[in-house]
């Protein structure tokens, strides 16, 4: 059996939250294939040990790289820890990211409550 999915991706104020997370969770998310944008990806993998296939940093199109994943049916979950606070200089990147999670009916956690739901 195929394993599901799951995209990491946090915006810089949220790169500590995620990787605690992941930590939190680790033996959880080895039942689950990963992937993340540039840093995320990175940080994760370092904090964790698990295996996380990067992608571009989101200014740098990895939001869409993830999408278009979403869009070929290769994402089964996101795990997206936005910062409403700060403005994103890629802001039209993760609302693209956003509507096409929710056109294809991926779901996306914006926070970690959302995250543990999804996987558990």
């Amino acid at each position: 059996m195929k394993k599901k999915v799951i995209a990491l991706i946090a915006h810089d104020n949220k790169k500590g939250e995620i990787v605690e997370w992941a930590k939190n969770n680790r033996q959880t998310l080895e039942n689950f294939e990963l992937c993340g944008t540039g840093t995320t990806s990175r940080l994760v993998s370092e904090a964790t040990g698990l295996k996380v296939k990067g992608f571009l940093s989101g200014p740098m199109g990895g939001d869409q790289q993830i999408g278009a994943k979403v869009a070929e049916g290769e994402i089964d979950y996101i795990v997206f820890l936005c910062d409403p606070l700060t403005a994103q200089p890629h802001d039209p990147d993760v609302k693209a990211l956003l509507r096409i999670a929710v056109v294809y009916n991926v779901p996306i956690a914006t926070n970690v409550a959302t995250a543990d739901c999804l996987i558990k």
